[in-house]
């Protein structure tokens, strides 16, 4: 599973190495070596676990299929987005977590930190 792509249909044979790689960053973080260019690539389709060969220097549209289950293969990339969450446990349970703007908060103080008018009308 590809952490760079989360959604590769395919595996790329490295040329240079002779190995499966979902991208070529995951052969750069694996390999001291940089991946080697090469007019035709192997591909191993994701779906149907069947290998094949494109040639790069002819590659038309139909070419972004995979020749056994017709899987598009080609396809903007999604990437993992960082993302900021609050973790807890499940709100249904212990709601204590989230706040509901229409319940009045109660303010919870000292008889000291009211006012004068404050304190005279609690005082009665």
């Amino acid at each position: 599973m590809c952490k760079h792509i989360l959604n590769a249909q395919v595996s790329i044979r490295a040329p240079c190495c002779k190995q499966w790689f979902d991208c070529s960053e995951c052969h750069a973080e694996t390999q001291s070596h940089n991946l080697a260019k090469t007019v035709e690539m192997v591909f191993m389709c994701k779906k149907c676990k069947k290998a094949f060969r494109k040639d790069m220097s002819t590659y038309e549209e139909s070419d972004e299929y995979c020749p056994y289950c017709d899987n598009h293969y080609v396809l903007e990339a999604k990437t993992p987005q960082a993302v900021l969450g609050v973790e807890g446990e499940d709100a249904r349970v212990d709601a204590r977590m989230l706040k509901d703007d229409r319940v009045q908060q109660i303010k919870k103080g000292s008889v000291f930190d009211l006012d004068d008018d404050d304190f005279l009308d609690r005082l009665g």
